[in-house]
Formats: C-alpha cells, structure tokens, sequence
C-alpha cells in the first residue's frame, strides 16, 4: 500500500506544481523554481496528505499544504547544494540549480519557493482563517532559527568546531536539520481537524531521527547513483555522524528501535495508520 500510495501523491503534489508555477511569468527564476521542485520521494507532502487522511480531511484541501512543504524543502535543498554552504553538483540524479543556471538565480529561485510555501499554506483553499494561521506560524517555527535553519547553522558551525559534535549535539543538529519539517508534515492533518496533534508529533520525531540516522549509513554503504546525490562527504570532512559515533551495526539498531517507536505512537489510530506505520518501516530501507 505505501509505496504505491506515495507514488500517487508524489503525482498529485507535481500536478499542484504544475499548476501552480503554470501561472507565474516565465523567467529564469520561476524555471529554477520549477526545476527543483521536480523529482525525489516528497515524502514530506505524503506524511502532509497521509495525516490529514487519518483525520477525514478532503485531499482537495490538504493538498496546499502538502505542496507547501515540498516547496520549503525544495528551498532547503538549493540553498544547501550552494558553493557557500555544501557545495554540491548533484542534486536527484541531476545538476543542482546553480550549476545548470548560476548562483544568483539559485538562491532567488530558493527564496521564492520559501516564501512560495507560506502562500500555499494560507490559501482561502486550506481552510478558516485560524487553521490557516496555525499552519503558517507552525511552518515558520519548524522552518527558521527555531528549526531547520537552526539545524542547519549548527551544522556550518560544527565543520569549524575543535572536537567533534557529541551523540546529544548530533540529536539536537538533526531535530531541526531533518525532524523539524517531517514533524510539521505528520502533523498537517491534526492541525487541520483541530485534533491533538502529540501521537503524530511522538511519531516523526521518532521517524525523522531514524531518517537521518539512516541517511548516515546510506553515506557509508549507498550507491551514488541510486542515491543520485555525492556520497561519503561528511567521512571526507571528518564530521562527527550517527555512523561515526555509533557504529554501524548499533546505528542500524538504533534505527530500527527509532522506526518501533514510531509505529507505536500510532497504535490508538488502529488500522487507519497502517499506511504511516509502513513509511516509517521504509525511511531505513531505503537506498536513497
């Protein structure tokens, strides 16, 4: 059921793509835009649909949010590919954005699918005027100093930093590098139906530590082709990772304990959240 029932919303979250970029001036930038946003698992805009699934939320209205997501982590992923912060070439198989325009239209193109992203969540489409603000300022939260940027510049800081990062500090980065935007995502549909969000935030915080966890050993045992990104760079920086520090038979197992826990914050759901409970089996099984 999940690997099918992603590949549908990935289809799904292309077509509000499509559509939406579809009415914007066609210039570089809006090229960029679009460019970026093609590809990858969106895993983030299924967590976004799945969740508002659980809650009995029309997907003609969880589907702004969801491509929300999958427009703030596209604005991540270009801004983190840039010569001042990663450095990459290699982006989905493909050449990252300011290697197939320049970094002038990377980091506009990276600004307007950031701001593209509050837009979608707060359209009239969503819902009433507080879910909407709920959405947004969650967003916000997850996505800047408080989160995924946080995660971000603790990363930046810790490639400079006289020791390397310990187990807890490596937790911290990642909560908001990775965890914050899964956490958002799992959460759309309890904001939505105005539920108790705590067993979806339980589960993707679970989720999102075993994603990373399994990125780490993925940098290790990947294939580059398959992961359609460069590999083994945090090895080559001698950055401290789960991998490093771990191990890697206890960083798979602390994975698969991570994924346990996960399914388990979902169990007062019942078989609605089969669906859920299967991403989160697949986040270690990966090989990209």
């Amino acid at each position: 059921m999940f690997p099918e029932r992603l590949a549908q919303d990935a289809a799904s979250i292309q077509s509000h793509f499509d559509l939406v970029l579809g009415a914007f001036a066609d210039v570089d930038v809006t090229r960029a835009m679009a460019y970026a946003t093609r590809g990858g698992k969106r895993l983030r805009g299924f967590l976004a649909l799945e969740s508002a699934r659980l809650h009995d939320i029309e997907e003609d209205r969880a589907i702004w949010p969801a491509t929300a997501i999958e427009a703030l982590h596209a604005y991540s992923l270009v801004h983190d590919d840039l010569p001042c912060m990663d450095d990459d070439d290699l982006r989905r198989g493909r050449p990252t954005v300011h290697v197939e325009w320049d970094e002038g239209t990377a980091v506009l193109a990276g600004d307007a699918l950031q701001t593209l992203a509050f837009e979608l969540c707060t359209c009239s489409q969503v819902g009433s005027a507080d879910i909407r603000a709920d959405l947004a300022l969650t967003l916000a939260k997850a996505s800047g100093a408080q989160g995924m940027v946080l995660g971000q510049a603790l990363d930046i800081a810790a490639e400079t930093a006289a020791k390397p990062l310990s187990l807890d500090e490596i937790t911290r980065l990642q909560a908001g590098k990775t965890g914050a935007l899964i956490e958002w995502s799992a959460c759309v549909g309890a904001v939505m139906a105005r539920s108790d969000p705590d067993p979806l935030r339980r589960y993707a915080r679970a989720m999102g530590l075993a994603f990373q966890i399994a990125d780490d050993i993925l940098d290790i045992e990947g294939d580059a082709q398959k992961a359609g990104k460069r590999l083994q760079k945090d090895t080559e920086a001698g950055k401290a990772t789960f991998v490093s520090l771990l191990g890697l038979p206890a960083a798979k197992a602390r994975a698969r304990e991570l994924v346990d826990q996960a399914c388990a914050a979902l169990d007062g759901f019942g078989p609605k959240a089969e669906t859920l409970k299967e991403a989160a089996r697949f986040v270690i099984a990966r090989d990209s």
